[in-house]
């Protein structure tokens, strides 16, 4: 073993290995709003799309089998940062932790909602299971969306010498306009890429109706999130680091020099234009999905949705890059991927466990769709009364 890192050491350095870690982690993040995004935007439309009690038990059992598999992206996600960026983890529960609270307690109602919902056999008690699948589903897609508007307007927190957090924000400080906006685009995508899914997994009138709830969701999303591009090139106070702490120093974001203006964030697309292909990908995926919507091309269609998350995801982290988790009363003691991470050799145990079990993990979720490929119909559902949810 110890091989094996004087190895990796010789071949990566420890900013690249930051780099890796940066670009694993969103890797994270985008593996839960693809797979679990689409959970949970059928979730939200359950109540709606769902007309009778047997065409909600087709919509539930379309993502019953996998829906469990979908969210250990997100506990995956959450170990790599608390491993990776430890100073991330700390603060980001300090500002977040009613909001991130408020998702956990909302995320309990998925796997109860989904067990208790058939154990009694009343209208009444179906209902309330189905809205507790709705809420479980919408609060954390709008608090997700939420964080990242605030963490794009920077939070209110600072450290002091010793690297403590100190937090000077509120819970519903959080709901400012910009945030609001930003939860509404996760909102709207992840109702169009569930939408997309319940197009592929269903047919008859679920599918007919998630067409047009598809094209409206998309259409929406590409325009909030043009609003938001503008909002955030001229008037959403961006940060940039002008003097960076040397290279051969401690992990210490107080070594760094930050300055901040209206703009800022999208430095890094005029400094690398290749980066624009994130926001090009999401604006055209998002076009393009309304006009597959009323079309036969569900599997294209569900790829549209698909790019429509990874461009807007993407595009929110280019523009942060380097920063994390930026600093609106202190704008030195701002996170960044370079000042708050683990050291050389934790990141190096890591990626050698990810680059061992990742593609495993890839292999058999890969295996379970196909596996569980195909439509769930409503002669099936009222076949299998005792087998399905």
């Amino acid at each position: 073993m110890d091989k094996v890192f004087v190895i990796l050491q010789s071949m990566i350095d420890y900013p690249t290995l930051k780099v890796i870690w940066w670009a694993l982690i969103g890797f994270l993040l985008l593996g839960f709003a693809l797979t679990d995004g689409f959970d949970m935007g059928v979730g939200i439309l359950l109540p709606f799309i769902g007309k009778t009690d047997t065409e909600r038990r087709v919509i539930i059992n379309a993502i019953g089998p996998t829906w469990e598999g979908n969210q250990v992206w997100l506990i995956t996600a959450g170990g790599a940062i608390f491993a990776a960026w430890p100073l991330v983890y700390a603060a980001s529960f300090s500002g977040f932790y009613f909001a991130m609270l408020l998702v956990l307690f909302a995320l309990f109602m998925r796997p109860v909602g989904f067990e208790y919902r058939a154990k009694r056999d009343d209208p009444r008690w179906h209902a309330s299971w189905d809205w507790a699948l709705f809420a479980g589903s919408a609060i954390p897609a709008l608090v997700f969306g939420i964080v990242f508007g605030n963490l794009l307007q920077g939070v209110p927190f600072y450290l002091d010498p010793e690297m403590r957090v100190t937090y000077h924000g509120s819970f519903f400080g959080l709901l400012n306009p910009f945030a609001l906006l930003c939860g509404t685009i996760s909102l709207g995508m992840l109702i169009a890429h569930g939408a997309a899914f319940l197009r592929i997994k269903t047919d008859g009138a679920i599918a007919h109706r998630s067409s047009y709830v598809l094209f409206i969701a998309a259409l929406i999303t590409v325009v909030l999130f043009i609003i938001a591009g503008i909002l955030i090139a001229t008037q959403i106070t961006g940060f940039k680091i002008t003097q960076a702490a040397p290279l051969d120093a401690a992990a210490n974001p107080l070594l760094k020099r930050v300055i901040t203006a209206p703009g800022l964030w999208i430095s890094n697309y005029a400094a690398y234009p290749w980066t624009m292909l994130a926001p090009a990908i999401s604006i055209a995926a998002g076009m393009l999905a309304p006009l597959l919507a009323l079309s036969s091309l569900t599997i294209l269609n569900f790829i549209m949705t698909g790019l429509l998350v990874i461009g807007i995801i993407l595009t929110a982290g280019i523009s942060m890059f380097p920063f994390v988790m930026p600093s609106s009363i202190n704008p030195i003691s701002s996170l960044t991927l370079w000042d708050s991470t683990s050291s050389y050799l934790t990141l190096s145990i890591m990626l050698f466990i990810v680059i061992i079990f990742m593609p495993l993990i890839i292999l058999y979720t890969g295996w379970v769709y196909h596996v569980m490929w195909g439509k769930v119909t409503e002669q099936g559902v009222k076949g299998n009364t005792h087998s399905m949810y």
